[in-house]
């Protein structure tokens, strides 16, 4: 199987019969007859789905572990008792909890702040 991703599309060709029929049932890819290949996005749940059945090209591979980094940060932004501010957000009254861990959960998703290294809630810093 050849795979390649090209403007956040995952691009598979000559799958073999038993990868085109696990690829076929996710219906998370659409099949090109005329190109004879499959192309989908590449969102988190295909690759990780993917990486069940073969092992993924380089960039792709790292393309995964990256998504999968975001998602894990916002999960535990998520699950924090006492969020704190990963930025000094331009509003007049101090947020509360449930904001802060939404406006944090959307500064990671969004990659304007990277992902805390550490599980204790370490900061990230914004991108200029």
């Amino acid at each position: 199987m050849k795979m390649a991703m090209k403007d956040g599309q995952i691009l598979i060709k000559d799958a073999d019969n038993t990868q085109f029929t696990i690829i076929k049932s996710w219906s998370k890819m659409k099949w090109s007859r005329a190109e004879r290949m499959f192309y989908g996005p590449a969102e988190i749940e295909l690759l990780n789905k993917l990486a069940g059945i073969v092992r993924l090209p380089g960039p792709i591979e790292a393309e995964r572990q990256r998504l999968n980094e975001i998602a894990q940060a916002v999960d535990a932004e998520r699950m924090k008792q006492d969020p704190e501010p990963l930025y000094k957000y331009p509003v007049k009254f101090p947020l509360f909890k449930h904001q802060t861990r939404a406006a944090n959960m959307a500064l990671i998703t969004f990659g304007l702040v990277p992902p805390p290294e550490d599980k204790e809630g370490g900061h990230g810093s914004i991108k200029q």
